[in-house]
């Protein structure tokens, strides 16, 4: 049992940590959102380094202008670029992680040279790897002159980096219908899960939240829950939205790096299930497929779980590997950290650039909070 006196020497050892963490972490995004809800560097009679500038509170202006503008489609193709980068990025490190994962649980040899090889490329740096594989995807060198160089084989015509084709296009005007729509499936997903599970009252639960989504939808409510994007100043011809062939490189340049990280975790996970058990699926008649499938891959679960936390987390943020790749003025893989740091250290758009930061913080604190909570509410149950 704790006493007073161990909780108060516990604090007063937290509390330096405390008070750095509530300045430099909660402090400054306390304060990036007041400046996101300013003119500060958008009004052309204050000039925004001036000693004595003058910033105007103009609410949620900032937000409503990057998002609708027909000015800021940059920010929008920003956007659209993270989700498809986060999808393929979780997705290709997820799948070869776990690949190679397995391939290694298979008694090779030389496995702890093959481990150290896979786990190298995340030894470096994404600047490093940024540079490294921009090399490689030069048009007229590297990975497209391979074939000619190793086959005879004619060279690769793909621009890589600099491709300006755009796959799967879409209105920015769908994007609400888009949202619900995976909403509703990832509610609906949930519902299955815990219904499996007999909890039946969170599988209530969910039901009641997919069906309130899909009647605000249906109800054409959006607009008054959150900024109307269905504006036609919002959609822009010179820009068409879709899936940028661009970021192929800078998403292979990602898995590249980060499949060890995942690999690296789930090898820990299969040598964590118990040799019995996958001896006693044998008796039982299993083939080594059906081993894993059965017995080693549902227990990777929470892994699984993890390590797409970590992964998207990384995507949300990523700036350095793009930055090094295709530069801060490819408009066709931009993505919000290049446009806080473009906006805020070249424009001296402080205000707009601390929008962007703030939509970035906010769908990290989507993915992590939840994440968080749930793992705070299992460990206090085991408790």
């Amino acid at each position: 049992m704790r006493s007073n006196r161990d909780r108060l020497i516990a604090f007063v050892m937290l509390l330096p940590s405390l008070i750095l963490v509530g300045i430099f972490v909660y402090g400054f995004i306390t304060q990036a959102i007041q400046t996101s809800m300013t003119d500060w560097g958008q009004n052309p009679e204050q000039p925004p380094l001036a000693a004595n500038v003058v910033k105007s509170f103009v609410g949620l202006q900032n937000y409503q202008n990057i998002m609708t503008d027909t000015l800021e489609f940059t920010f929008r193709n920003s956007l659209i670029n993270t989700f498809f980068f986060t999808v393929f990025f979780v997705l290709g490190c997820v799948v070869a992680g776990l690949l190679l994962a397995l391939l290694l649980d298979q008694n090779v040899k030389g496995e702890a040279f093959f481990r150290t090889v896979f786990l190298f490329p995340m030894a470096l740096s994404f600047v490093v790897t940024g540079t490294i594989w921009r090399w490689m995807l030069q048009p007229n060198g590297g990975i497209n002159i391979l074939p000619q160089a190793l086959l005879g084989l004619p060279p690769i015509q793909f621009t890589w980096i600099n491709n300006r084709d755009v796959w799967l296009p879409f209105e920015w005007g769908n994007v609400p219908m888009y949202v619900t729509m995976l909403g509703i499936a990832i509610l609906a997903f949930m519902a299955i899960n815990y219904a499996l599970s007999r909890r039946w009252r969170a599988t209530q639960y969910a039901v009641i939240a997919a069906v309130v989504v899909l009647l605000i939808f249906l109800a054409r409510l959006w607009d008054f829950i959150w900024l109307p994007l269905d504006t036609p100043e919002a959609e822009t011809p010179i820009a068409p939205k879709g899936f940028n062939a661009a970021l192929i490189g800078i998403i292979i340049a990602a898995v590249w790096q980060m499949s060890g990280y995942t690999m690296a975790m789930f090898i820990a996970g299969i040598r964590g299930v118990p040799e019995e058990l996958r001896e006693a699926a044998r008796v039982d008649g299993c083939s080594e497929i059906d081993v894993y499938r059965r017995i080693v891959l549902p227990q990777l679960n929470p892994i699984i779980l993890s390590a797409m936390i970590v992964l998207g987390h990384i995507s949300l943020k990523i700036f350095d590997l793009v930055f090094a790749m295709a530069g801060p003025d490819n408009a066709k893989t931009v993505v919000p950290g290049l446009l806080v740091y473009t906006e805020g250290f070249r424009e001296n758009a402080f205000a707009k650039a601390s929008a962007i930061a703030v939509i970035m913080l906010f769908f990290v604190a989507v993915i992590i909070v939840p994440y968080l909570w749930s793992q705070l509410r299992q460990s206090s149950q085991e408790r």
